[in-house]
């Protein structure tokens, strides 16, 4: 049974993060939400829209999951997923920003209600393999802290790094099979080992002491990486052996398909 502890550490962190993304665009006027982000062809708006459409499924998953596990089957090949995440952000672009930020918040609000409401055991469906709750929690603050960050670029602002990259860190290691599984490839043997910065000073690690391959650095270069909004060669971290490199450069936390290969910003 997962703590309950873990629960709600997990719970206020997502909460946390969706504010701080919310005080960035509550009061934008319509030029700045059609300002272009880094996602090619996506302003703040899309960014929002993306995330409140994402919540919505993870709504039906959690309250309802054998009609998401058949919207999933129902959705038909689309190797690339852009149809599925792409449907939902078009349609926004008729609304205004403010309506897109009410349409967030309103999902947030009732995420949060189904997901309290979860027994500790359940384990939900999703477009990779099914979670446990704190995972879905965990998943959620991932995808919700990438896309901020797509939005504070887009916008010009800095949001200084939080103790929740932890969770995001967390999510990019347990993930590492995942990114190989997704390009058909076998994952090396051996461990990496992962020592990261925290913003506060502290130090999170994962794998053994005695690995060849490790990454060390910041844990905000780490959570761009594996969210793929970094290319490796733009960050600070420091790579050591072959299966670290390569597992970088493919890295990605999220469920589908990893999208385009981050380009290094000096190219």
């Amino acid at each position: 049974m997962a703590d309950p502890k873990v629960r709600a550490e997990l719970r206020a962190d997502l909460a946390a993060e969706q504010e701080s993304i919310d005080a960035l665009v509550a009061g934008l006027d319509d030029a700045a939400w059609d300002r272009p982000s880094p996602a090619e062809g996506w302003s703040v708006k899309d960014q929002i829209s993306h995330l409140a459409s994402v919540d919505e499924w993870a709504i039906t998953a959690a309250s309802d999951p054998a009609a998401f596990t058949a919207w999933v089957a129902g959705l038909g090949p689309d190797p690339d997923g852009e149809a599925v995440v792409n449907q939902p952000v078009e349609r926004a672009r008729a609304m205004a920003g403010a309506q897109v930020l009410a349409w967030w918040r309103q999902g947030r609000a009732r995420f949060f209600e189904v997901v309290d409401g979860l027994d500790p055991d359940v384990r939900v469906p999703w477009f990779g393999p099914p979670m446990s709750v704190p995972m879905l929690l965990t998943a959620r603050l991932m995808e919700t802290w990438a896309h901020g960050e797509d939005v504070a670029e887009a916008l010009g602002a800095t949001r200084a790094p939080t103790g929740r990259l932890r969770h995001i860190a967390h999510l990019g290691v347990r993930t590492r099979a995942y990114s190989y599984a997704m390009r058909g490839r076998a994952v090396p043997p051996g461990d990496v080992r992962v020592e990261l910065d925290g913003p506060g000073g502290e130090r999170w690690t994962w794998g053994g002491e005695g690995a060849a391959d490790r990454v060390s650095g910041p844990a905000l270069d780490f959570c761009l990486v594996v969210v793929r909004r970094r290319h490796p060669s733009d960050t600070a971290l420091v790579v050591e052996g072959p299966n670290a490199a390569e597992w970088l450069s493919i890295a990605q936390a999220f469920a589908g398909a990893a999208g385009k290969d981050p380009v290094p910003r000096s190219a």
